[in-house]
Formats: C-alpha cells, sequence, structure tokens
C-alpha cells in the first residue's frame, strides 16, 4: 500500500485501506444474506451491478452471499474527470426481463444520486416487485434525493476518490485501497 499514487495529471492520497473496505463489505453482506434468506432457486434476488465502478465491489460481495442470486449488469454515469456532468447517460440499460423481481442495486458509490433515480425509474418500467439499493460509499452530505438507501458499506466527505472500482478517467480502478485527491 503506498500513501500517495498519481494518476494522468493528480495526485492521491491513501484514504481508506483495503482492510477497512473488506470488513464494512462483510458487514454489508451480513446484513443481505438475513435480509435475503428467503430467496429460493425459482425466485432468486437480482443483484444488479452498475458498470463500470461497481465491478470490484459486487464482485467481492457475490463471495459473500449465500442465497439464490442472479447477477445481471446496466450502465449508467454521469461522471467526467473529477466532477459529475448533472446529467445520466445510459450506455447499457436495465434488463428487461425483471417484472416480479426482488433486484438488488449494487452501486460503488453513492453522491448526487441521480444515477440511482434513472435506475429506479427504469425498474418501475420493468415492474419489479421491490428494489433496494446497496452501495459501497455514501457522500451523505452531498445525497439529497428521497430513494432510501437500503445498505450503505461507508460513508465519506464530498471528497473525489479512486480506487477499489473507482476511476478518474478510467485509471485507478484496479488499486485495491482507496485513495482520495491530495489537495
Amino acid at each position: 500500500m503506498e500513501n500517495k499514487i498519481t494518476l494522468h495529471d493528480k495526485t492521491f492520497k491513501l484514504f481508506i485501506p483495503n482492510e477497512d473496505i473488506e470488513k464494512a463489505i462483510d458487514a454489508v453482506a451480513d446484513r443481505l444474506n438475513q435480509d435475503y434468506a428467503d430467496a429460493t432457486d425459482r425466485n432468486p434476488a437480482i443483484l444488479l451491478c452498475t458498470l463500470n465502478g461497481a465491478v470490484i465491489f459486487a464482485a467481492e460481495l457475490l463471495k459473500r452471499l449465500h442465497f439464490p442470486l442472479e447477477l445481471k449488469a446496466c450502465k449508467l454515469s454521469s461522471y467526467q474527470g473529477t466532477a459529475s456532468t448533472g446529467v445520466v447517460k445510459t450506455d447499457v440499460p436495465v434488463p428487461a426481463q425483471l417484472e416480479g423481481r426482488r433486484v438488488i442495486i449494487v452501486e460503488d458509490i453513492v453522491d448526487t444520486g441521480n444515477t440511482i433515480v434513472a435506475m429506479m425509474g427504469q425498474l418501475q418500467e420493468r415492474k419489479v416487485q421491490d428494489a433496494r439499493v446497496c452501495t459501497l460509499l455514501l457522500k451523505k452530505d452531498v445525497y439529497k434525493k428521497d430513494i432510501h438507501l437500503d445498505y450503505v458499506a461507508m460513508e465519506i466527505p464530498n471528497r473525489f476518490i479512486v480506487g477499489f472500482g473507482l476511476d478518474y478517467d478510467e485509471l485507478g480502478r484496479n488499486i485495491k485501497d482507496i485513495y482520495v485527491l491530495d489537495d
């Protein structure tokens, strides 16, 4: 684990070591295992991974979940560089065959909540039975939407971060720790 890293033109310093991330994921997985203990092979839950950022979190979560589930993916984004554009772009929509299913949205980070609102709209159109949100990170000071976040692994301040799936212009996703922009 390095104390500082450089990606493109920016320097980042260590913010959350991998050990802390893993403990937070363990706690979220325990709650999910309790809440979805009634899932069956005939009625598995759907883990809906938001590409690309949530891939690492979803993979770690999958290893810890003990109930029947299917993995699906979609790709919505609103970031460019280090800031949200405020506009949600749908590259890969929420899968169509979800009517009557229980869906767990897996996000890497929730800040403005614009992506969550867009995903929930798509899930309502598909007439899901239940949709819940599971995020690795929440910027609580920024999130002002009415949609309840059911599973939050960690709350963080409103700072730009990379690592553990999060990127700066596509670099840094493969770093196992989380780093914060070094002002």
